[in-house]
This record gives C-alpha cells, sequence and structure tokens, in this order.
C-alpha cells in the first residue's frame, strides 16, 4: 500500500521530532495547501471564494483559537465571538485612522488587542474553573459587544452603528509610488473596497490563516502546549511538578484571543466587508463552540473540519433539497434543519466518539496503515 512508514528511518532529532513523521502525511498536506491555492482562483467562483472557502478560512482559525483554549488548556470559554469582535473593530480603527499600516500588521496589532482583553477576562480563570468560568467569559461576550454597540467612537459615528471596511491596500501607504516601501506596489493590491476582487481576498485569508496555523501546531508540541496539556488534565499535579498555573493559563487566554481577533479583523476586511455587533452575538460564539466538539476537542485539524461541518450543512441541506424534494428550502426551514442536525451532530459524537471528526480521520489512518490487517 501507498500509505506505509516503512523504509522512512529517522537518522536526526530534526526529523524525529518532525510534524508530520510520516513523508505521505507531509506531501498530502503540501499538495492541499498547493490545490487551495491554485485551483479555487482558477474556477473563477465568486460564490466558491466568498461564501464558502473564505468563511469556511475564518471560523476555522476562530475555532482554532477557541481550541488551544478549551481543547488543549481546558479552559471554557463562551465570549469567543466577542474577542472576535474586539479584532474587528480594532482592525477597522486601525485601518481608518493609521492608514499607512499595511494590512498584515493591522491583523496582527488587532490580534494583540484582542490578546490582551482574552488576558483581562481570563484573570479569573486563576480562581474559579468549570462552569463559572464559562458564567464570567459569557459576561465578557455582554460587556464587549455593549460597548461596541454605545461608544460610537469604534463605529466612526456611524448612523447605522455598521463599521464599513475602508479601501486598503496589502501593504498600505507605505507602499504606494515614492514611499519607503514602493518596490512591493506591485504586488500592493486592493483586499477591501468595491474594486477588491474575490481571488485576493481568499488568498490573503488563506495565507494568513496557514501561517498561524503551523504556528498553532508547533506552539501546542512546545512546552507551552504541553503545561496547557497538564493543567487540562489535572491541574494540582501539573502544579506539583513544576507547572505555573498563573502563567500558564493567561498565555492560554492570550493566545486564544489572539487567533480569534485576527479571525474577527478578517471576517470584516477579507469576508463581509463591514462590521457589525450582530455577527459576533452569543450565537456566533455557540457556533464556533459547536465546530470543536464536532470537530474535535485538542485537535488541530479538528477544528477545520468542525468549521468545514458547520459552514457546508447550508448547502448541503440546499444540495439535498434541490435534488431529491425538486426545490429549495426557505431561510426558516433551513434555519430549523440546521440547529437540528447541529444538536443532533453534537450529541452523537458526545456519546459515540468524544473526540469528533478528528479522532474518526485517525482511526481510519491508523487501519489503512495496518491494511490488509487491521486491527
Amino acid at each position: 500500500m501507498l500509505y506505509r512508514e516503512a523504509g522512512q528511518f529517522k537518522t536526526t532529532y530534526a526529523s524525529d521530532q518532525a510534524i508530520f513523521t510520516i513523508r505521505q502525511d507531509y506531501w498530502f498536506v503540501v499538495g492541499l495547501v498547493a490545490f487551495a491555492v491554485v485551483v479555487p482562483p482558477l474556477t473563477g467562483s465568486q460564490y466558491l471564494m466568498g461564501p464558502i472557502l473564505t468563511q469556511f478560512l475564518v471560523f476555522g482559525l476562530a475555532a482554532l483559537g477557541l481550541n488551544l483554549l478549551t481543547g488543549y488548556a481546558g479552559q471554557i470559554s463562551l465570549g469567543t465571538g466577542g474577542f472576535m469582535a474586539v479584532g474587528a473593530y480594532a482592525c477597522y480603527n486601525l485601518v481608518l485612522r493609521l492608514p499607512e499600516i499595511p494590512l498584515i500588521a493591522s491583523f496582527i496589532i488587532s490580534g494583540l488587542f484582542a490578546a490582551l482583553v482574552g488576558v483581562l477576562f481570563g484573570l479569573p480563570s486563576l480562581r474559579i474553573k468549570g462552569f463559572y468560568l464559562a458564567v464570567t467569559t459569557l459576561a465578557a461576550q455582554f460587556f464587549l459587544l455593549w460597548l461596541f454597540d454605545h461608544v460610537g467612537w469604534f463605529t466612526n459615528y456611524d448612523p447605522a452603528g455598521v463599521a464599513s471596511a475602508p479601501t486598503t491596500t496589502l501593504f498600505g501607504r507605505l507602499a504606494e509610488a515614492g514611499g519607503p516601501l514602493d518596490f512591493l506596489a506591485p504586488v500592493n493590491v486592493l483586499v477591501s473596497g468595491p474594486q477588491a476582487t474575490p481571488e485576493v481576498k481568499y488568498l490573503v485569508t488563506l495565507a494568513v490563516v496557514v501561517v498561524l496555523t503551523l504556528l498553532a501546531k508547533n506552539l501546542v508540541r512546545s512546552a507551552t502546549g504541553r503545561a496547557w496539556m497538564a493543567i487540562r488534565d489535572m491541574d494540582i499535579a501539573a502544579e506539583i511538578i513544576g507547572v505555573r498555573p498563573l502563567r500558564t493559563r493567561l498565555v492560554a487566554f492570550a493566545i486564544s484571543s489572539f487567533y480569534c481577533g485576527v479571525a474577527g479583523a478578517m471576517y470584516v476586511f477579507t469576508y463581509v466587508g463591514n462590521a457589525d455587533t450582530e455577527a459576533f452575538d452569543l450565537i456566533r460564539s455557540f457556533n464556533i463552540l459547536f465546530m470543536i466538539i464536532i470537530g474535535g476537542l485538542g485537535s488541530i485539524m479538528g477544528s477545520y473540519l468542525g468549521a468545514a461541518f458547520i459552514v457546508l450543512l447550508p448547502v448541503g441541506l440546499n444540495i439535498f433539497a434541490s435534488t431529491v424534494m425538486g426545490g429549495t428550502l426557505s431561510g426558516d426551514v433551513l434555519a430549523n434543519l440546521e440547529l437540528i442536525v447541529f444538536g443532533g451532530a453534537i450529541i452523537f459524537f458526545l456519546i459515540v466518539e468524544p473526540h469528533g471528526f478528528a479522532r474518526l480521520w485517525q482511526i481510519a489512518k491508523e487501519k489503512l496503515r495496518q491494511w490488509p490487517f487491521p486491527y
């Protein structure tokens, strides 16, 4: 069979500690990323790159941020939507008031603002946990949305309370002709605004997600990630062996909020084009929580599998209705069917396979490696 590690000898410590221990896994991921970069833009389908792929990448990154906190560090959070809102409004104001800053830098700074807010609301985790910590993060969700609704500065005093993404380029005004970064002018493309193309938005989102996912994969394999998992499994024993609960939990909240903040910033500038508090409400927080439950807690891949399930479910239901039932579903029927399927999937995975789609994928790989004699 093609999926075997026979003959792949590890001769250095670096190869032994590689992310992909089997060469086939490495080339599969490389091929998948290359496919994502080349094929969707060539199709020219705005619907595929916008409402499907870009949405999947943005919410997958937000789910990854929550998974780092809940799946790896064991800290329950219901305020993901609020932290995404922090990144969204921070990036909007950065681009609006400091247009010279490159958009990628604005994404990073927005994530840092969200990280600071995450640390602030993560302080109660030092004394409480479980249900009470979830209530604390829920309070953060309500407070942050109230703040963005009632302080007009965040939306530049827009009468409708909506922060529409201004027209901006990838490297900002610094890369315009005559600027200090004018050598980047040929690739300083529009990312947001009426003239921005779905292909550019999709590719920028994909690049950010790939880089941050690689960083997250290395992070959970580092001493920080092992400390998170020790706190998650048994905090008292972890403290006895030298893990510092204060630092470990706050770092988890900070990094998780950073990822959610970057996802919120991309939601505004590469996906929807505006920031509205209704887009980051409690339902959004629950949807992202559902993603990591269905995809798999404590799994990088599970975050994206769960996001794919949530994003593709409405599309699949409409395709089923058009092919089997001979018509499309109304918005109300589709919304109710989504809730039914979400609830059923969560109950199924909690009972049958608590580690979600990621565990099913892992089992399939193990059986394939031992074929034709899988146990």
